[in-house]
């Protein structure tokens, strides 16, 4: 499973920025090249943050549960 960590900054406080982790059903098949490029899906994630700019995004392969020997 990939995850997307967006940085997003205040549009009223541009030094105000922090991360999180885009949580939405659309990005639930995002391959690691999509998320790379950009993963077209963050464009509309955005429009539901009208007030902060997208400054970064990174991607992160999801942990996978491992066992003990």
């Amino acid at each position: 499973m990939i995850k997307i960590i967006a940085v997003l900054c205040s549009l009223s406080s541009p030094d105000n920025c922090y991360e999180q982790m885009v949580t939405n059903s659309d990005f639930a098949d995002v391959s690691v090249q999509s998320c790379l490029m950009g993963a077209p899906q963050l464009a509309d994630w955005m429009k539901q943050h009208p007030a902060e700019r997208l400054a970064a995004w990174r991607c992160v392969v999801g942990k996978q549960s491992s066992r003990g020997a």
